[in-house]
């Protein structure tokens, strides 16, 4: 019984450690892509909008740099998601602050919830989405006075910015691929369906 245990302990623990052992050139790589996308759109707001337009990039960027950067070969990471995922949300939030401005303890969550849905329903999902609509709604100044132009500029244009980079710093090594294929996406889905 005590040999089980040992060696029970031992696989575990082997196991645990392989499964959170990351080559330090991901951690090059990521590091690198989220550097020059978020740098790229704070500079282009620090530099190119007056402090009245202020309002190029927003937080929901940084969690979608975690993933497209960082976790690449996610199904929420790949650019479908990201670029369908921010929009719809944006529009989403817009929709409802404009429909409920000034209950907050409604639109916040009435702007998540519906972002999730339809994210859900077009196959867009990217858990960033969510924030950008809860943006929409929270958000006080220039993001409400934008109104639906907020899913053009910051989102859309934002997303793209985030995705030329991701395209550049995700495909640069021989190791790292993105997006991921579609046969990479068939089989991930096969698997999940069979559980």
């Amino acid at each position: 019984m005590r040999k089980t245990i040992k060696r029970t302990y031992r696989v575990s623990k082997y196991v645990i450690y392989k499964e959170t052992l990351v080559d330090y050139k991901e951690h090059f790589w990521s590091f690198l892509g989220a550097f020059f996308g978020i740098g790229i759109i704070a500079f282009l707001q620090s530099h190119y909008l007056l402090e009245q337009e202020n309002v190029f990039l927003i937080g929901s960027f940084g969690a979608s740099s975690v993933l497209i950067y960082g976790a690449i070969q996610s199904p929420l990471a790949q650019p479908r998601n990201l670029i369908g995922g921010h929009v719809i949300s944006a529009l989403v939030g817009v929709t409802v602050f404009k429909i409920v401005p000034d209950v907050l303890w409604l639109s916040a969550p009435l702007a998540v919830a519906f972002s999730i849905v339809l994210m859900q329903y077009t196959k867009t999902l990217h858990p960033p989405g969510g924030a950008t609509a809860l943006i929409a709604v929270t958000s006080t100044g220039k993001i409400p006075e934008l109104g639906y132009w907020y899913a053009l500029s910051p989102v859309f244009s934002g997303c793209a910015i985030l995705l030329i980079v991701a395209l550049f710093f995700n495909n640069i090594t021989k190791n790292r691929s993105y997006p991921v294929s579609n046969q990479w996406k068939r089989l991930l889905n096969k698997n999940t369906n069979t559980l």
